[in-house]
């Protein structure tokens, strides 16, 4: 097929997806309780992307149609119940005093959203700290004083990029665990416990990832995006510790982007605080386009300390919605892959004979992932061995154009930060 033809092709395969309704069911012994997902309408007949939790906890995802006339609870739990099975949990524990850090720009309709489910959580004692970074308007910090000021701290940062906001959010908390989560996130009342309980039980934990599901399925963007993984990491809790490298993973811990993702993860403050916190240089904001928060587990792991993903630490995400989002995300992704594997080499120099000696079984392994994926093409929502929406293909080479970028990204990042912490000093020298 000639490649206009191809592109044409994915075009109309990307328009053909339809939306899915979003919802959760609650298994409770005989009972089940179906709710809309955050924001969504009553469920009703057609596909319906579930989160399957027992006992509130979230065990799996699944994807289910409900025929018409029928009655949507009966129909997923019956399905629920033959794909779910029973799950023990242990209590989560006492969680530490934590802060949450939410950076932000000049998007105060989804950051009231967000700011709205975090004060509902039932962590017994925590803060909250909004980082206006790099802000046009005054329109955050008004939003903050007048419906947040008793309850939310503002800090303002005017150094643009992802990973500046985090550090300075990192600079004003006071909690023994420091969470970051995005603003168009409405996080589960049980996020932050679940979240930071972790670090109670475990002494050598400096950090802790959780689950990140999508909050609509509305567009072809969201569909899509979701019927390759989203941000899920599973629904199986793991613990990375560097004294153990995990057989399955040859390039550990250069793998960051399989522990968790920067919109539901928490670092115990002080080891954070010890690594530097986030290269500034990374993350959307920059030039360098993403990599932050994969910088910060690589370098915690690199120090010795374990690293904890749960998927009982639940936010529900809002997806990109267009095509030029995903062609945009995509990128990005590629570029920030890069860019943080260059600073952690930057900056940790002593990495580079790991990284090296892992890298032939890395590719190995990551080709033969490939390998599949462009075979079986992609899955759907909820049930990823049924493949009915493949990955196009010019997202693919648009990460791979990315990756390639990364590296210059990252050095032109930093180059910008010189300029602009020169401009500082003159300037406070008038």
């Amino acid at each position: 097929m000639a490649r206009s033809a191809r592109a044409q092709e994915e075009i109309r395969r990307f328009l053909d997806i339809g939306a899915v309704q979003v919802a959760e069911l609650d298994l409770d012994g005989d009972e089940a309780v179906l709710r809309p997902g955050p924001g969504s309408p009553p469920v009703t007949h057609g596909e319906v992307f579930v989160l399957v939790r027992r006992a509130g906890r979230p065990v799996g995802t699944l994807l289910g149609r409900v025929p018409e006339g029928a009655d949507p609870r009966a129909v997923l739990a019956e399905r629920a119940r033959a794909e779910c099975g029973p799950a023990v949990f242990g209590e989560p524990g006492e969680p530490p005093f934590t802060s949450v850090v939410v950076a932000t720009r000049e998007r105060a309709g989804q950051l009231a959203r967000a700011l709205d489910s975090l004060l509902a959580q039932d962590h017994p004692r925590f803060e909250i700290v909004v980082v206006d970074n790099a802000p046009v308007t005054s329109e955050t910090r008004e939003l903050i004083e007048r419906k947040y000021a008793e309850r939310v701290r503002y800090v303002c940062e005017p150094v643009p990029g992802l990973a500046a906001a985090h550090n300075a959010g990192l600079d004003a908390v006071g909690g023994e665990v420091v969470a970051f989560t995005d603003d168009d996130v409405v996080a589960d009342p049980r996020w932050l416990t679940e979240l930071s309980a972790p670090f109670a039980a475990d002494a050598g934990l400096g950090c802790c990832t959780g689950l990140i599901l999508p909050a609509r399925l509305t567009t072809p963007a969201q569909v899509l995006l979701e019927s390759h993984g989203g941000f899920a990491k599973g629904f199986t809790p793991r613990t990375y510790d560097p004294a153990r490298p995990p057989g399955d993973e040859p390039l550990f811990p250069f793998t960051a982007g399989r522990f968790g993702s920067g919109a539901n993860m928490a670092f115990r403050t002080a080891v954070l605080r010890s690594v530097g916190g986030f290269d500034p240089a990374t993350g959307a904001g920059t030039a360098a386009r993403g990599g932050d928060d994969l910088y910060g587990f690589v370098r915690v792991l690199a120090q010795g300390h374990r690293l904890r993903y749960t998927p009982y630490a639940l936010v529900w995400h809002h997806h990109r919605e267009t095509w030029r989002d995903l062609e945009t995300q995509a990128y990005g992704y590629g570029a920030g892959l890069t860019a943080y594997l260059t600073a952690v080499l930057v900056n940790r120099p002593a990495l580079l004979p790991a990284f090296l000696a892992r890298l032939p079984r890395g590719l190995a392994h990551a080709r033969a992932l490939t390998a599949v994926r462009e075979a079986e093409g992609g899955g759907t929502p909820g049930d990823h061995d049924v493949r009915t929406h493949p990955w196009p293909r010019r997202l693919s080479r648009l990460q791979r154009r990315g990756m390639l970028y990364g590296p210059a990204g990252y050095v032109k990042a930093r180059r910008a930060l010189r300029a602009t912490a020169r401009y500082e000093t003159a300037r406070g020298a008038r």
